[in-house]
């Protein structure tokens, strides 16, 4: 049996979405890259635990607990939290102290657990504490609408700060993403190298295997594919092709 995954929008300006499933019957699924930061609510045998995961570098496989409830709150690229150094939360999550059965502990105070119904009321006293800040200028940066004048160490500067990453490796891990929801549509691997920027075919498979998990002839195949991860619809990223892969390329047809 599969995670079933129901989402929703957020009416918040911080978060990307909202997300639920529960576990049953399934012992594994392919945690695939990201490059944002989720908090995760999950209950397993009466006990709810509150995490905070942070972005991923690659994709791999992550053991399902039995009989559990998740829900996730996703955030937007430039919201991060300042007490927290995002670049040591890189391919891990931090687990929360709990503060009572129905509560835990953040920043040195209780908070109750939220709900996938609350979770948008949970997160604006999270950003009247100050406990959530966002830098506008990342988002923009990402899709290459920044001012002339912006410098790249400014832009590399805060993307550290939100993300624990680089500018280069976020953009790698959305292309990806893109990819995979393209092909998962149906559109051909073809018109998918075109569309989602990627050099060659075998540059965009050696993306989709380090970062998806699966190769594109995988991703298409909905019937035989393995359970991924939440994931959801992307807009695609500028083209920004890796010079070593076509430097590669044409030292290889001039050999």
């Amino acid at each position: 049996m599969k995670l079933i995954f129901e989402e929703r929008p957020s009416d918040s300006p911080f978060v990307e979405r909202i997300w639920r499933t529960r576990s049953e019957r399934i012992d594994t699924f392919i945690s695939i890259a990201v490059s944002q930061w989720e908090l995760v609510v999950w209950t397993q045998y009466g006990k709810t635990q509150m995490t905070v995961r942070g972005p991923e570098t690659h994709a791999t496989y992550a053991p399902v607990p039995d009989n559990a409830e998740f829900f996730g709150i996703f955030f937007k690229h430039g919201t991060y939290m300042p007490h927290l150094p995002f670049d040591q939360l890189i391919n891990q999550g931090l687990d929360l102290p709990d503060a009572g059965s129905h509560s835990f502990w953040l920043n040195g105070s209780a908070w109750q657990f939220p709900t996938y119904d609350n979770a948008d009321t949970f997160v604006n006293r999270l950003v009247r504490e100050g406990l959530i800040a966002y830098e506008s200028n990342v988002e923009a940066a990402l899709h290459g609408s920044l001012p002339d004048d912006y410098s790249l160490r400014t832009t590399q500067r805060r993307f550290l700060r939100s993300t624990g990453m680089s500018l280069n490796a976020v953009r790698k891990i959305e292309r990806a993403r893109y990819a995979a929801g393209l092909l998962r549509q149906g559109i051909s691997i073809q018109d998918t190298v075109f569309q989602a920027g990627f050099f060659d075919q075998a540059h965009m498979t050696h993306a989709l295997k380090r970062l998806i998990g699966q190769t594109p002839a995988q991703i298409m195949d909905i019937s035989r594919s393995v359970q991924l991860s939440f994931t959801y619809n992307t807009t695609p990223p500028p083209v920004a092709y890796d010079m070593d892969v076509i430097w590669n390329s044409l030292q290889g047809a001039t050999a």
